[in-house]
């Protein structure tokens, strides 16, 4: 594929903009239809990204025979069964993460993928974040084997509010989105399957419904092992910290910043500039997407790379709830 490629991106939301402005910086690449649900919210986000093609309606933009591909920045609940309705309206799709919150829905979605053929992706992002692929790189080499990650993913959100501080159409949820992201990356560091995974969490929010404070243990085939501590309720730093402890080194990468720890206390800042051609996660992540439909190739981060976690997710979730 020579030609430009044509994509619609549902959701006019905080990761929404981030994909746009990703976009801005990959050639071949036109983003020629916004769909969102407040449909003047819209048209300034389109008009601002020079967007002609405006909509409330995915069917709509589907129905456009010059879009290629779909970016999907929807609300979890729509993931999957939006996802579907773009592999039968012929469309590749990008969806961001978590693929499903209902493991047989993400099931369906790489069932109807593998019938098609046409690329699939979900928007595992840490995949792709050059701190965390400088260590895959590491341990693709043979520098660097994990012996333990220990995760913190903390945020300070007792009301229903997104990334920029508007309030959400839909709940968010502590295991389903914010765990899929370390779990999909524990496998894929550790380069083996999750074997044992436990969950405990905290009491269920009064208005929100769902637990605000979680803590997950994994271990991979391999003897790795894996601690995530997740909050809602973290009046403090905000973000997910990952400590790689290691057989050679320790790594704690925070965002796109990477350093290596000593027994000291010193920290000495790691270089990831270099690493790939972009900073920025969510363009390096749209760059493989763009990619793997021109080559015609599985993705990084494909449905089928990364279902296993969701299976990991949903034992999880039954554990939770025959816990009580």
């Amino acid at each position: 594929m020579s030609k430009t490629i044509n994509v619609a991106l549902a959701g006019a939301g905080a990761f929404g903009i981030k994909h746009l402005d990703g976009i801005q910086n990959i050639d071949g690449v036109k983003v020629v239809s916004l769909i969102s649900r407040d449909l003047d919210k819209t048209k300034e986000v389109a008009a601002k990204y020079g967007i002609g093609h405006v909509t409330t309606d995915l069917d709509e933009s589907l129905a456009l025979k010059e879009v290629d591909a779909v970016i999907l920045c929807t609300p979890t609940q729509m993931h999957a069964a939006q996802s579907i309705a773009c592999l039968k309206a012929g469309k590749h799709v990008q969806v961001e993460i978590p693929l499903c919150d209902v493991l047989t829905q993400g099931e369906e979605v790489l069932a109807l993928q593998k019938k098609t053929g046409l690329v699939a992706m979900v928007g595992h992002t840490r995949r792709f974040n050059p701190s965390h692929q400088y260590v895959h790189k590491k341990i693709q080499a043979g520098e660097f084997n994990i012996q333990q990650m220990d995760v913190q993913t903390y945020f300070f959100r007792r009301t229903n509010m997104n990334a920029l501080g508007e309030p959400r159409s839909w709940t968010d949820h502590l295991l389903w989105h914010h765990a899929a992201h370390t779990v999909d990356l524990f496998a894929y560091q550790a380069g083996s399957p999750i074997v044992q995974a436990n969950a405990v969490q905290g009491p269920i929010h009064k208005d929100l419904g769902i637990a605000m404070d979680m803590s997950i243990q994994l271990k991979a085939a391999n003897g790795a092992i894996c601690t995530l501590s997740l909050s809602f309720n973290n009046d403090g730093p905000l973000g997910t910290f990952f400590r790689y402890i290691g057989d050679t080194a320790t790594y704690i990468a925070r965002y796109d910043d990477l350093v290596q720890t000593h027994s000291k206390g010193a920290e000495t800042p790691v270089d990831v500039s270099q690493v790939d051609v972009s900073m920025n996660g969510i363009e390096l992540q749209d760059r493989e997407f763009f990619a793997a439909i021109r080559e015609g190739r599985e993705p990084n981060s494909s449905v089928a790379q990364v279902l296993p976690c969701y299976q990991v997710l949903n034992k999880l979730e039954q554990q939770l709830n025959a816990a009580g």
